[in-house]
């Protein structure tokens, strides 16, 4: 049975190259938000529903989710937010699972499944067997993300306290990848190290 690992880290921990790194040595990455970005494509699992519950004007000409309209819609009603959640989030876990099953099918001995919210949402914890957390300094994610996006680092502080804190994250955690002043290659070694005890 392969092995299920949960993978989260904060904006800027570095959690994609991680993530890369664990490909290289034979892991299978299924990215949920992808998924998620799919059910709301044109011609996705999620439009019929969205243009029921929320109108015709929600979805755009192509037959995508109008995202512009629907942030600002979900912004000044949390409630519209909550009711988006519950049309997608059952897709996207029937979206992994297929994935999942495919992958053992296919014999993965380790399935990554890259989850943005799998802290926040509480509800994938039952599904994996390790969760795996990349973290650093905030002060590093904010020059991290500044540098690569050119964001004004009060942007970038917004966007970390929009996600799940950082003791949370790490209470979560079974293993902790601590992405701080290394380079690359250290990096690598911390993942070959942690990959081995994923069973790759």
């Amino acid at each position: 049975m392969a092995a299920r690992i949960g993978l989260t880290g904060g904006i800027g921990s570095g959690k994609s190259t991680v993530l890369a790194m664990l490909q290289e040595l034979g892991a299978v990455a299924i990215d949920a938000d992808a998924i998620s970005r799919a059910t709301t494509a044109a011609g996705g699992a999620a439009i019929p529903a969205i243009r029921e519950r929320f109108g015709p004007e929600f979805v755009t000409p192509e037959g995508a989710l109008d995202r512009a309209r629907m942030r600002a819609h979900a912004y000044a009603q949390p409630e519209a937010r909550q009711a988006l959640e519950r049309i997608i989030h059952p897709l996207v876990a029937a979206g992994i699972a297929r994935q999942v099953d495919a992958a053992t099918a296919a014999g993965a001995r380790c399935i990554v499944l890259d989850i943005p919210l799998l802290v926040e949402s509480g509800r994938w914890r039952g599904q994996l067997d390790r969760v795996l957390v990349v973290d650093c300094d905030p002060a590093t994610q904010v020059a991290r993300v500044a540098e690569r996006s050119g964001l004004a680092p009060d942007e970038v502080r917004a966007i970390i306290a929009a996600q799940a804190p950082r003791a949370q994250r790490l209470a979560a955690a079974d293993v902790v990848i601590c992405n701080e002043g290394l380079s690359l290659e250290a990096l690598r070694n911390e993942v070959a190290q942690a990959a081995r005890a994923f069973g790759l």
